[in-house]
């Protein structure tokens, strides 16, 4: 590929899909360069550096997997809506191991400009506490939800993915139980400020 073919856009879907194949830790500009067939220098002049690129990596990542989960959701509420979401949610994470792996990373406060202008983020959380408000739920137990849904799909999704189920019990039955489960929770959600009995 000429060198006067490269364009950020194109630089960071290459990323992607390289960190889909070997590993998001794994990236490296020279690995990006080899792609493309030009010198590490070439890649300079569009993005400054590794952390700008898998910054922009992320934010790629994250508005392909919100975009998913927002056509999962659309029209649903309650139950088929979490349902569908964290199908979506999984369906990504599964597909693209090295793209789910840089929507988890913290971001460099310098590069704080690109993550605002992607909206990516604002996105995922429109649509994560709009769901969650169907269940009637506010602050701050929609925070404290939100981490519970977080971390639920992201420990089920890594462990899936690096064969950490053994049991003979199908894992799709698992987590559809799971999603019942957190169905039920978000049902029943002990409020903050109210007392539960011993």
């Amino acid at each position: 590929m000429a060198r006067a073919g490269l364009t950020v856009e194109r630089i960071v879907a290459a990323a992607a899909d390289l960190a889909d194949e070997v590993g998001f830790e794994k990236l490296t500009l020279s690995a990006v360069a080899r792609h493309f067939g030009v010198k590490d220098a070439s890649l300079y002049s569009h993005v400054r550096n590794l952390s700008e690129l898998r910054t922009r990596l992320a934010l790629l990542a994250s508005e392909e997997m919100i975009d998913r989960i927002t056509a999962a959701v659309a029209g649903r509420a309650g139950k088929d809506a979490l349902a569908a979401f964290a199908g979506a949610y999984r369906e990504f994470a599964l597909a693209h191991p090295g793209r789910y792996a840089a929507t988890q990373i913290r971001f460099d406060g310098s590069l704080r400009p690109l993550v605002t202008e992607s909206g990516a983020l604002r996105r995922t959380a429109e649509i994560t506490y709009g769901m969650l408000r169907a269940y009637g739920l506010d602050e701050p137990d929609l925070t404290d939800a939100v981490r519970l849904l977080r971390s639920t799909f992201h420990g089920y999704c890594a462990l899936e993915a690096t064969g950490g189920f053994n049991d003979p019990r199908d894992v799709q039955a698992s987590w559809d139980k799971a999603v019942e489960a957190l169905d039920t929770a978000l049902r029943h959600w002990p409020r903050e400020g109210t007392e539960t009995d011993d």
